[in-house]
């Protein structure tokens, strides 16, 4: 069986996120150029890609991480109704897959995607959806999906299913996979410091669950727990023994290092035990 890696590509690396809509195309172009060595190199890709300014921006402004509000909190909406506003992001999230699943083909890339909204409910690390169209995915074919927002039980009725929850069940249930990286934006990885205080001295190479950091994130429009949940997911997957990384996906030959298992400017984690997977 060949060597599977999930790689989750933050939604603020392969979009401006502060401004609607907006993907960085280039930035995907060279990341689906590492996702193209990784295959010829013998390795299967997941790919998990968040929302950015293509979800993040109505989920906020609609509270649809909430679930269904009572009529006299949606009075301070928007003009849609939340059921138009799960609409809309959808539509928005298909749209920045398309830009990520024509990257790929460009490269000849076999991939298939598939949207949480059709096949996962519920939200957070115990979220309900079968793994089986990844754990049976043939080989050489990169099976990619992303943060969406999906059916909830009971009076919630809907909810935003984060990219790094995700990973964290793909990673732990779908057999031979050994890395999981996080390509994350404008930084090395997990700092000891907020970023805007941050020198080259301040990158935690290491993490461990003994650490502080500063989990600090965009609270106005990242809906879904910023740096803290991806470090929180990491830890969970890393008590698997499998290799956590955090890279900065703005140099994607770092990306395509951590999927190889080499040596990389990032941040490892290290659980504080490990669980046969």
């Amino acid at each position: 069986m060949r060597e599977r890696v999930v790689i989750k590509w933050g939604g603020g690396l392969i979009t401006k996120k502060d401004v609607l809509k907006q993907p960085r195309l280039d930035v995907i172009g060279s990341l689906a150029d590492q996702i193209l060595e990784c295959n010829l190199l013998g390795i299967d890709v997941i790919l998990v890609h968040g929302a950015g300014s293509f979800g993040h921006l109505k989920a906020k402004e609609y509270r649809l991480a909430e679930g269904r509000l009572n009529p006299s909190d949606s009075s301070t909406l928007g003009p849609m109704t939340q059921d138009e506003a799960i609409v809309e992001v959808r539509k928005d999230m298909l749209e920045l897959n398309k830009h990520i699943m024509e990257a790929l083909t460009k490269r000849d890339i076999s991939a298939v995607s598939l949207p949480p909204h059709q096949w996962a409910n519920e939200t957070g690390a115990d979220f309900k959806g079968s793994l089986e169209h990844f754990i049976h995915a043939p080989k050489g074919i990169t099976m990619v999906t992303f943060g969406d927002v999906v059916s909830c039980e009971g009076d919630k009725e809907f909810g935003i299913l984060s990219g790094d929850d995700l990973v964290a069940r793909i990673a732990v249930e779908v057999p031979h996979v050994k890395r999981l990286i996080f390509a994350i934006g404008g930084v090395d990885g997990v700092l000891a410091v907020p970023p805007m205080q941050a020198g080259p001295d301040d990158l935690i190479e290491v993490l461990t669950t003994e650490h502080v950091f500063d989990g600090e994130h965009e609270s106005a429009i990242d809906v879904t727990g910023g740096i803290g949940l991806k470090v929180d997911r990491g830890f969970y997957v890393a008590e698997y023994g499998i290799d956590v990384t955090m890279v900065n996906g703005g140099h994607p030959s770092r990306v395509l290092d951590a999927c190889l298992g080499r040596v990389v400017r990032g941040t490892k984690l290290h659980p504080s035990s490990s669980i046969s997977k």
